[in-house]
């Protein structure tokens, strides 16, 4: 066992990970962060997809020993002070939600790609998007709701 540090949404903490520990099951059983789903185990589904250092990553099949001293970013900590992210707000106004389980994996591919491309076109959507599987929306809100939080972020001047 061995003690890691690393910054989980804006906050460091101090975990003891095992050398198989893997950051999917350290950020829900270790640090309560349950917003991460679990679904295939297999880096598949991107249900668990989380940021590291700004980059998106399937956390069901990333050592947690490779996030110590890194930035990371969950479902949970997109929100603050009351208030929705600007895609949360966006998913939520084109209804792009349906079971819900794919959606913070969702949601956290669409941040990472937001922050890369701010502007991107439809194709470049499905692209960021293509290694979240969801089984029931058919893809089309989502693709509306990354657009609309794009053209809010230009609007507000920023990335979202």
């Amino acid at each position: 066992m061995a003690r890691i540090e690393m910054i989980v949404n804006g906050k460091a903490v101090s975990v003891d990970v095992e050398p198989g520990d893997l950051l999917t099951n350290v950020l829900r059983d270790k640090l309560g962060l349950i917003g991460t789903k679990i679904a295939c185990g297999e880096g598949e589904c991107g249900c668990c997809t989380v940021l590291v250092d700004g980059v998106s990553v399937t956390s069901c099949i990333f050592p947690a020993f490779k996030a110590a001293g890194r930035q990371v970013l969950t479902i949970e900590g997109l929100s603050g002070d009351d208030q929705l992210d600007p895609i949360q707000e966006a998913f939520k106004e084109k209804a792009a939600a349906q079971c819900g389980y794919c959606t913070p994996g969702m949601i956290m591919s669409a941040k990472a790609l937001l922050n890369e491309n701010p502007h991107p076109t439809t194709e470049e959507i499905e692209q960021g998007i293509s290694g979240n599987l969801c089984r029931c929306t058919g893809y089309y809100q989502i693709v509306q709701a990354i657009t609309l939080a794009a053209r809010h972020a230009a609007e507000k001047g920023g990335a979202s």
